[in-house]
């Protein structure tokens, strides 16, 4: 996650008892329930300081190393992006760690399940999406948490902030963080992500752009898979996008690239009855 930044506008929920605020977290998808807060180690940006600010990230994990993000979309099934498994889906090799830290995690499951669009083909950026199902399901708390999927016919507005999250590369090929790191972007429409200099006509329907064409901001290696969320006007966040694709990291013209999620919300209805 490149130059984060910090929107102190985002609302999130007051102090409640632990009775009351996992009873509400049950009800409902997409709250939060902590604030992040700016930190000094991070250059310019947000440094994840507690639990649940953001408790549907999840990282998808390969023989115990953090590969890719993954969003929870209910007890047992996440989605992510499909070319996070172009050298193995077979289940066995992968666990979801949820929680802030990817070490020390909070909770870890097996996985069941993966299933990759049919049509996805490495290394073309298209239908670059997948659903996992865990082995065990996960019971809802103010730190583990679902987020909200919006409808197929929703029309999400460009110009908007949205927020990426993930434990990917703080620059270009550079280290990975262990605590969770945050980015708001803006959504950008495609006729302007398709200009020449921009991806030249690369941006498909089933994509959507996030960041700014001046750079700065941006998702990483090692955020594949992770969500790009927006809040509605009840405070309730929703998922839009799955870091897909970009050309490296945060350069000036070549913001981040990722899979639209109303393009694909009938095939994730297919594959989770949700």
């Amino acid at each position: 996650m490149t130059a984060v930044q910090s929107n102190p506008d985002y609302v999130f929920l007051p102090d409640m008892s632990k009775e009351m605020a996992e009873k509400l977290f049950s009800d409902f998808c997409g709250l939060r329930y902590n604030r992040s807060t700016v930190s000094p180690r991070v250059t310019g940006g947000v440094e994840i300081s507690g639990s649940g600010e953001w408790p549907w990230q999840a990282s998808l994990m390969r023989n115990n190393i953090h590969r890719c993000g993954a969003t929870l979309i209910s007890n047992t099934w996440l989605v992510s992006a499909a070319h996070c498994f172009k050298d193995s889906s077979n289940p066995r090799l992968w666990t979801v760690s949820f929680g802030t830290y990817l070490t020390p995690s909070l909770l870890v499951r097996p996985v069941k399940t993966i299933i990759v669009h049919e049509k996805y083909r490495y290394p073309a950026h298209e239908y670059d999406i997948a659903v996992l199902q865990l082995a065990k399901r996960v019971e809802f708390t103010n730190a583990v948490h679902r987020v909200c999927l919006p409808d197929a016919s929703e029309r999400i507005p460009y110009n908007i902030d949205a927020v990426i999250t993930g434990w990917g590369a703080m620059s270009d090929d550079g280290e990975t963080p262990n605590v969770l790191q945050e980015a708001t972007v803006k959504l950008i429409d495609s006729t302007t992500c398709n200009r020449k200099e921009v991806y030249n006509g690369a941006i498909t329907p089933g994509m959507i752009c996030a960041g700014y064409l001046e750079g700065g901001v941006d998702s990483c290696q090692g955020d594949s898979g992770g969500p790009l969320v927006t809040p509605d006007t009840r405070n309730m966040w929703y998922l839009v996008g799955i870091v897909s694709w970009g050309d490296e990291c945060a350069k000036p013209n070549k913001p981040g690239v990722y899979t639209r999620v109303t393009y694909f919300r009938d095939w994730i209805t297919k594959y989770t009855g949700l």
